[in-house]
Parts: structure tokens; sequence; C-alpha cells
């Protein structure tokens, strides 16, 4: 089976959004290879229904009800799997700690955490993220576009 990919939330919002500006980029990957292991998180799905639902944002569904739905049937796909998070924060992002330069980094930081410790990628538009991993934890992060 191939290494899982972990959904950072801007792929995971620009997949479901076809307005989304990186919309083509997270579907080309996803069509291409990434749906085969596929993964969320307790994390992303909570900021997936806050920023999908927030009327602010221009909402994309019209009720939290909706967006839940819409993770159901993101999960009912091919390849998806569940990552339950296990592991407190301090231990998850320890290896690179002296990296994290800001509080704009904690949920990133466990994300990336999170994959390193199930072996898996973290995929993301995310440019910081790249500083965060260093050259040892870079195969443990895919940057898009």
């Amino acid at each position: 089976m191939s290494r899982g990919n972990l959904l950072d939330l801007n792929v995971l919002l620009a997949l479901v959004d076809n307005e989304h500006e990186d919309y083509s980029a997270a579907t080309r990957w996803f069509d291409s290879g990434g749906h085969v292991n596929w993964a969320l998180c307790p994390l992303t799905e909570a900021g997936f229904v806050r920023l999908t639902t927030n009327p602010a944002l221009g909402p994309v569904f019209p009720s939290i009800v909706r967006a839940v739905q819409a993770l159901e049937d993101l999960a009912a796909c091919p390849g998806y799997r569940f990552w339950s998070m296990s592991s407190s924060w301090s231990q998850l992002t320890a290896p690179f700690a002296a990296r994290i330069t800001g509080h704009q980094q904690v949920t990133d930081a466990y994300l990336l955490g999170m994959a390193i410790k199930e072996d898996g990628v973290l995929v993301t538009f995310d440019r910081g993220l790249k500083y965060l991993a260093g050259p040892q934890f870079s195969k443990n992060l895919l940057l898009l576009k």
C-alpha cells in the first residue's frame, strides 16, 4: 500500500470548491494518484466545517449539517482513511520544535507531526511548511502547485 496522504485543510477546501483558486491543482493531484490512500483527521474535519459554513467567507455550504454531509460523502470515497489524534502536540512536534516560529504554525506543526508518526505525507499548498519540515522530514511533505 502507498504511503498515506494527510490532506491539509487548504487542499481539502480546494477539492470541494470548484471556485477555489487551487481547485485545478488539487484535483489534478488527487486524480493522478492522491486518491489511492488519503486521510483526514479531526483537525482537518473541524476546520473544514468551520470554514465552509462561515458566512463572512462566502460559505461553500449553507449549513453545518450540509458540511458534515459533505465530509461523510468524502469518507465514502475509495482510498479514504481516518487518522485519529492519539498523541500530544508536544510529542508530535518535538522533532522539529526549534523551527516553529509562531502561533500560526501550531496546527500545521501538529499535522506534520501526524504525517511523520504515520510515515505518511502531509499534502498542502502552504510553502511555510517546507521550512518547518526541514531536510530531515521533507519526505513527509508534498507541496502542491
